[in-house]
């Protein structure tokens, strides 16, 4: 995870640079900061999949017809 963040990091530097160079609203400042976000959304996808799931959630894998398990659409 600390590679993935050190990235982040390259990719915010770089950014930053490249707006200060091209322009806040350049195309390529838009780019550079899309180039951030992805990798934050990844790095947060990441996380979301190394969190120990609770024990409901372990009982509804397991169970998915449950009472407690179920899921209402309003």
């Amino acid at each position: 995870m600390s590679e993935l963040q050190e990235k982040i990091d390259q990719e915010r530097e770089q950014a930053r640079a490249v707006c200060d160079s091209e322009g806040s609203s350049s195309a390529e400042c838009a780019v550079a900061w899309d180039n951030v976000e992805e990798l934050q959304a990844e790095a947060s996808h990441q996380r979301q999949n190394t969190e120990p799931k609770n024990s409901l959630e372990q009982y509804c894998d397991d169970n998915p017809d449950a009472a407690e398990c179920r899921v209402y659409d309003d």
